[in-house]
């Protein structure tokens, strides 16, 4: 066997037996550093050269969306976590794909040490522990899958019956340089992303001229979560979507319908209706329904049987792959009736690293020299998602339940808390949240 070769199985072994997760390493994700520091590794390039390459007709004829699949689900599963303890029962609802996009831009912008842990988190352990001798992902090859992640299902003609907005800010103080090579990774045609200078010493005037430099970009006025910014803030990320998904078929019910908050509170709240063929399966007491809402996008409703055996489904989310919850479904004929939806969430992903026991990850001691080549303090790294589910038609129908005889059509009403999750076509997991009271945040 060819020396480099076996040198390759060998290093992978060990990796693999030392490590709690297993990623995919999509090889032509990488690039080498460090290689003069190096032997082995320069001799395992000259001797297999071709799994390292970065050739743009290979990656044009591939595209390998499908290995972040599962990076971000893990990482979104341990925000999710995090945001579970404190929002014990609220309504939740995270995007592990946007906030993964965060983490991703900074790392972008990040050197050394730095780098290689933000690297880490992303998914790419590094295949040596030697700093001068590792192999770093291609950053802007990824950004540019995890682009067509998000780009491919709202941008594609066929989901009219989709409304989806996103920018993504940077403001910074005005004394501090940011780097033309990281603002022009970052823009492109379909991102919209934004620079704009913050004088953070007036930290209420700041927050007054980020709100409406934000409301300036967007149709929708913003929360606000930037009370208690750091005064020694010189950087704040931002990024803010807005999703509203009109499900085909449905129409909303004359009157309000009952759901319950817990065993001994209901309240009444506008809900929706639709019929039609639906993957579905029940299991573990757990009912799981699969709506398409549009060309490669489709949305995952799970409720239990009981309230108590809420938290048992929300933990699976972080314990099994991301698509198990879509194994064995099956075609159903299904009469669904389930609450309109309107809510804002938004989160500090910088206060949810201190809460993963990684607050020095971009904390002042943190390398971003390929962002600015000022030390940078970074205040907050918002992420904002705004999520709207409507019937597509107008007109009103009246609750037809238990009036119907057909025991052909399986009858699913989600009057109790459940969770929700919207998917794109290579399984990358866009949203995921809980609704335990649809009229909060209306």
């Amino acid at each position: 066997m060819n020396p480099g070769v076996s040198f390759l199985c060998f290093l992978l072994c060990i990796i693999i037996a030392g490590c709690d997760r297993v990623y995919v390493h999509p090889f032509y994700l990488t690039s080498l550093t460090n290689i003069t520091n190096c032997k082995k590794v320069e001799e395992l390039l000259e001797n297999n050269s071709a799994p390292f390459r970065n050739k743009s007709e290979e990656w044009g004829k591939h595209p390998h969306q499908r290995y972040l699949k599962d990076p971000i689900h893990i990482l979104g599963a341990r925000f999710y976590k995090e945001l579970r303890k404190t929002y014990k029962d609220e309504n939740i609802l995270l995007s592990p794909t946007f906030s993964y996009e965060s983490l991703l831009s900074f790392f972008i912008g990040a050197s050394g040490k730095t780098a290689l842990d933000l690297q880490t988190l992303l998914g790419f352990d590094p295949l040596s522990s030697d700093p001068n001798c590792t192999l770093r992902i291609d950053g802007h090859k990824v950004l540019s899958a995890l682009s067509s992640i998000i780009k491919n299902p709202f941008q594609s003609e066929e989901n009219d019956k989709l409304f989806f907005s996103k920018i993504s800010c940077l403001f910074s103080a005005p004394e501090i340089h940011v780097s033309k090579s990281f603002v022009h990774v970052l823009t492109s045609p379909h991102i919209n992303f934004f620079v704009q200078a913050v004088d953070f010493t007036n930290l209420t005037q700041a927050a007054e001229q980020i709100n409406a430099f934000v409301e300036g970009k967007r149709t929708q006025r913003s929360k606000s979560l930037l009370a208690d910014i750091d005064p020694e803030t010189t950087l704040l990320f931002a990024t803010y979507t807005q999703f509203k998904v009109f499900v085909k078929g449905a129409s909303p019910l004359k009157e309000p319908q009952e759901f319950w908050l817990n065993s001994d509170t209901k309240i009444s709240v506008p809900m929706m209706t639709v019929t039609g063929t639906f993957q579905h399966k029940h299991e573990s007491n757990v009912s799981i329904i699969k709506i398409p809402i549009g060309k490669d996008l489709f949305l995952l409703l799970s409720q239990p049987v009981n309230n108590s055996e809420l938290a048992s489904a929300e933990a699976q989310y972080s314990s099994i792959p991301s698509l198990e919850w879509l194994q064995n479904l099956s075609p159903r004929q299904i009469h669904l009736t389930l609450p309109m939806v309107s809510f804002e969430s938004i989160y500090d992903l910088q206060e949810l690293l201190g809460k993963l026991g990684l607050p020095g990850l971009l904390g002042k001691n943190a390398n971003l020299r390929l962002l600015s080549d000022t030390n940078l303090t970074i205040g907050k790294i918002i992420n904002q998602q705004l999520l709207e589910l409507s019937p597509s038609g107008t007109d009103e129908v009246e609750d037809l339940t238990e009036k119907s005889q057909d025991i052909e059509t399986l009858r699913i009403t989600l009057n109790k808390p459940f969770l929700l999750a919207m998917y794109e076509e290579s399984g990358a997991l866009l949203y995921f949240g809980r609704i335990t009271n649809p009229l909060e945040g209306t």
